[in-house]
Parts: C-alpha cells; structure tokens; sequence
C-alpha cells in the first residue's frame, strides 16, 4: 500500500518560473544551483526516489505565437524541445551538487538525452539516480501538466509534486486578493469542477482516474517534502481517508 502523504518515490513538476526565477528569460543559474542542492538533500539525506519533469515558457512561450501566424501543433513542439534544454541545465546543476542524473526524452534526441523507455527508467530511479523526463510526452496539445502526472503514472510515483512560486492552491489569485484563503486539503473532483488552476483539466483528470494524488508547494520548501513543516496543499485522491492525514 502506498503512502502518499509521506511519499518515498515522487515526481517533482519545475514550473518555468523556477528557472527563470527573477530574471526576465532564461535561466538563472544562481537559483538553479540553489534549487538543485534541495533536490540531492532529498535524495541523499530524505532518501526519496525522484523524477523531474519541468515546463518550457521561461524559454518559449508557445501559447503567445498562436495569437499569429503560428498552429497550435508547431507551438506545442518548439515548446517539448525547450524542454530539452531546460532539463539540460537542470541536470548540469544536480550533478555538480553531487547526484548522478539521466535526462530522457520522449523525442529522441541522442546527442543529448536518453529515449524515455519505462524500464529503463525504472532502473535509472532504483539506482538512486534523478530522471529529468524532458520532451513533454511527445506530442502536441498536451502540457507539461499532463506530462508529468503521466510519467509519475508510468514510473510507479506515490504522488506528484508542483513546485511553484505559490505556497498551495487558493481559492482565489493571492497576489491580487489579500483575503485569500489557501486549502489545506482539497478533493481532486473539487479542483477538476471549480478549475482551481492546480494543473490544466486534462492533467487532473487523468490524476483523478488513476488516483495519483498532487501536492502543490513554494518551489524554495521542496527539501521538506514529506515532513511536518511543509506547508502545502493536498490535492487527495478518492481513495483519501481522514485518519491517515
């Protein structure tokens, strides 16, 4: 049975904004190193499993070329391939911080990465190794939301983990609205029906039909996934009993 709210196998989904960071494109490298060092405390200290996979619109911002002359399924592919560089970097910064890392992408890319084949990674994550799963899932129309609910799916995770600019999910956009209230625990039909912008519906969907229950945190608290000091929202699963809380 798994634990998902002490999880020992997880997911981590980077939004863009955690490299880019302050900057106003790219990546910032001070931040990523700083991000990084997290990941390998979680791996050599917390001894959790860990797979990556992060967005692209701190690079690439596929959504804003299809206002022209661009189609929706050239935007989503330029968009993957940004991926690519992003899980690049991110790998660079976790091994200098002392992990061994494979990146793997669902478009094959040799020169760069590894094609994601499910054993392999498997095998990649029991070795200790952190797999950054770039390339999206390989084809247009779907987002890296769903990319990552699919690949913690496929590599047995106990839950995935959105890491973002955000300490959890309110009801309402806490930058704008001082009396938002932010959920402590939260029902993925909730999420799936008020459109709480947890991930996109088709990611929450697929994590509501397959039970795979989200945690939503502030990029900087990820080293505390797991721990009581964590604050964070539980984005349960049907399968949520208030006793194991």
């Amino acid at each position: 049975m798994k634990s998902h709210h002490n999880p020992k196998r997880i997911l981590i989904k980077l939004s863009w904004e955690a490299l880019q960071w302050k900057q106003w494109y790219g990546i910032d490298p001070e931040f990523l190193a700083y991000i990084a060092e997290k990941i390998v405390y979680l791996v050599s200290e917390r001894k959790l499993e860990v797979a990556i996979v992060v967005g692209w619109g701190n690079i690439f911002r596929g959504i804003e070329l299809e206002r022209g002359w661009f189609d929706r399924a050239t935007g989503d592919n330029m968009g993957m391939l940004a991926t690519i560089i992003n899980g690049i970097a991110i790998g660079e910064a976790i091994e200098e911080a002392g992990i061994d890392v494979r990146v793997m992408s669902a478009i094959p890319t040799h020169r760069v990465a590894e094609d994601f084949i499910r054993r392999r990674a498997l095998r990649h994550i029991e070795k200790g190794r952190v797999v950054i799963c770039v390339g999206g899932s390989g084809n247009p129309y779907f987002t890296t939301d769903s990319a990552a609910v699919l690949r913690a799916l496929e590599l047995d995770c106990d839950a995935v983990v959105k890491a973002t600019k955000v300490d959890g999910i309110y009801d309402k956009d806490p930058k704008k609205h001082t009396d938002a209230i932010r959920y402590d625990i939260l029902p993925l039909e909730e999420a799936l029906h008020k459109n709480l912008r947890v991930m996109d519906q088709a990611a929450i969907a697929l994590a509501h039909d397959e039970n795979m229950p989200i945690f939503v945190c502030r990029i900087e608290d990820i080293h505390l996934i797991g721990t009581n000091e964590i604050i964070w929202t539980y984005v349960h699963t049907k399968d949520y009993k208030k006793a194991s809380h």
